[in-house]
């Protein structure tokens, strides 16, 4: 590998290649020579900004808990128009991307990158607790217009979409699930709360 030449957006660079490792081959095949193999850099570029494979991985999965934010807003944004059914579907769609799923199989194989993820999130799996703040906050936006019923529990009804949009989405050899089943799963799990 080169040595000596800058790299611009290292950080970037690195979370790109480890993405696309963990898309191609799986969580199993993530380590640190294959991620600087994929970005085209020296191995020890990588532990000259992260302390080692573990810290990377726990950057990799809170840069990608940071982008829900720009999700969060948009879902919040979306409350009071469209259908809340179609507005959740499109939020799990959004959310169970095929980076972000593999994200989450990457933090379950993991045990030493779960240990340094609990410093920052102490108890769920993390993406998928965000996840589920996320539409619990949404949730919460329609229940105040009355698009939902008063007396939904959006803490319990969050976390149940998101466990519903991980299994399927989970399945990455067949693809992700059209549309229709997706609606059809948010419809089911919402239909007692519609007014």
């Amino acid at each position: 590998m080169p040595t000596g030449t800058a790299i611009r957006d290292v950080r970037d660079q690195l979370f790109g290649a480890a993405e696309r490792v963990l898309l191609r081959d799986g969580p199993n095949a993530l380590t640190s020579r294959a991620v600087t193999d994929e970005a085209g850099c020296a191995k020890g570029v990588l532990h000259r900004h992260f302390a080692d494979f573990d810290a990377f991985l726990a950057e990799l999965v809170r840069d990608r808990v940071a982008r829900l934010d720009g999700h969060a807003a948009a879902l919040r944004g979306a409350a009071g128009t469209g259908t809340v059914v179609d507005n959740l579907a499109g939020a799990l769609a959004e959310l169970f991307d095929s980076v972000a799923v593999a994200v989450v199989s990457l933090v379950i194989s993991r045990d030493g990158l779960r240990a340094r993820l609990r410093e920052t999130t102490p108890t769920g799996v993390p993406l998928l607790v965000e996840a589920a703040a996320m539409l619990a906050d949404y949730l919460a936006a329609e229940r105040r217009l009355g698009r939902i019923a008063a007396e939904t529990d959006v803490e319990a009804l969050a976390p149940a979409l998101i466990g519903s949009g991980h299994l399927l989405f989970a399945d990455r050899a067949s693809g992700p699930p059209d549309t229709a089943a997706v609606r059809k799963a948010v419809a089911a799990a919402v239909a007692g709360c519609l007014p």
